[in-house]
């Protein structure tokens, strides 16, 4: 019995050992490679750069006030659509009280003036008319009237002017009503009732009433890498790109290239301009964020392969070609044009061509 026993446990070691040995040996051989293929398509190859920046209106002006006063009332609000010479705002005039004082009293004096003058101008008529004195000694009593009634029409008007800001003689116009200077939207009014502004004038901005601009030509304005900028040149087509509505593209035409850089985040940077070729269908409000795609070259409807099919013997670019199931010769191309993706192939390929994945890009989902 025992020497069964010994048997039996010497059987199942080796069998054990044996399993061991082919279980390795099987673990050691190595699986066949079996390639991916991928074939040429017809696409279109763009090479662009991307300029960053925003959509603003060609012509935006900020209204101001021709008097300093309190905002009194207000008749827009963003958003509306108006005409040149339209109202705004209509202002308050708080006056200074030294010019006002000074101004009622030059009026005092030139009544009192005027008084004496027309007092002398009665007594000399009735002289000239019994011919008494004659007629050029009375006109320099004329002409003195006529000076002091001038004088206090100039005193009032100055009075007038100081109190409410217009005087008799301009009639409907006033200086206290704000009026639009073109015609578009109202894109801000940044003031509210009762806030006092002040005037525009060589030593003050002075306080923007409302902002208007012309919503129906809008630019585009970014920024370019001086590593780029050299590629790019005035007429050159450009696809925008705006965060806010990215459903749709807009298309737009370069036109001005700063000629100075400047430096930001440690790089030098050349703002451009661009003329945006606007839809009915699309509103683009101003200051939209935007991704400008500046076209340097364009291919339409070429035969391409992406970039990672591509080997290189030195520098001449080739592909494999699949002869038969998983056999592949070697064909050297003539490329063209690439996106940074996929490359324009001139010559060595057909679009029913197999192309072998190289093992680099093999775990890559075809495009």
């Amino acid at each position: 019995m025992k020497t069964i026993l010994k048997i039996l446990a010497a059987v199942i070691i080796v069998g054990l050992f044996g399993g061991t040995i082919y279980f390795l040996y099987q673990k050691s051989q190595k699986k066949p490679v079996i390639y991916e293929t991928r074939s040429p398509e017809k696409t279109n190859i763009i090479q662009k750069t991307v300029a960053t920046g925003s959509v603003v209106p060609r012509k935006e002006i900020e209204i101001k006030p021709k008097v300093s006063g309190i905002i009194e009332e207000i008749f827009v609000e963003p958003g509306k659509i108006i005409q040149k010479g339209d109202r705004i705002a209509r202002i308050r005039i708080i006056p200074n009280m030294v010019s006002l004082n000074s101004a009622e009293s030059r009026v005092n004096r030139a009544k009192i003036n005027l008084e004496n003058s027309r007092t002398e101008y009665d007594r000399y008529a009735e002289l000239l008319k019994n011919k008494v004195i004659p007629v050029a000694e009375f006109q320099k009593y004329e002409v003195s009237f006529k000076s002091a009634r001038e004088e206090l029409n100039d005193a009032e008007n100055n009075l007038q002017l100081i109190k409410e800001g217009q005087t008799k003689q301009s009639g409907s116009s006033s200086n206290t009503i704000v009026t639009a200077t073109i015609s578009g939207m109202v894109l801000a009014v940044p003031v509210e009732l009762g806030r006092q502004v002040i005037e525009s004038n060589t030593f003050n901005d002075g306080t923007t009433i409302a902002t208007v601009a012309d919503m129906g030509e809008m630019i585009f304005k970014g920024k370019v890498d001086e590593t780029e900028v050299g590629k790019i040149k005035e007429g050159m087509p450009l696809i925008l790109t705006i965060g806010a509505i990215e459903s749709h593209k807009l298309d737009a035409i370069l036109e001005h290239i700063s000629p100075k850089g400047v430096l930001e985040n440690g790089a030098i940077q050349f703002e451009i301009k661009a003329a945006v070729k606007l839809r009915e269908d699309v509103f683009v409000r101003a200051g939209y964020s935007a991704n400008a795609d500046i076209v340097l070259d364009r291919r339409d409807s070429v035969l391409a392969i992406p970039e990672g099919l591509l080997q290189f013997d030195k520098e001449q670019p080739f592909v494999e070609i699949e002869t038969s199931p998983q056999v592949f010769e070697r064909r050297n191309l003539k490329t063209g044009l690439s996106d940074g993706i996929n490359i324009e192939v001139m010559d060595g390929i057909k679009k029913d061509d197999k192309i072998k994945v190289p093992a680099s890009m093999a775990a890559a989902p075809p495009r």
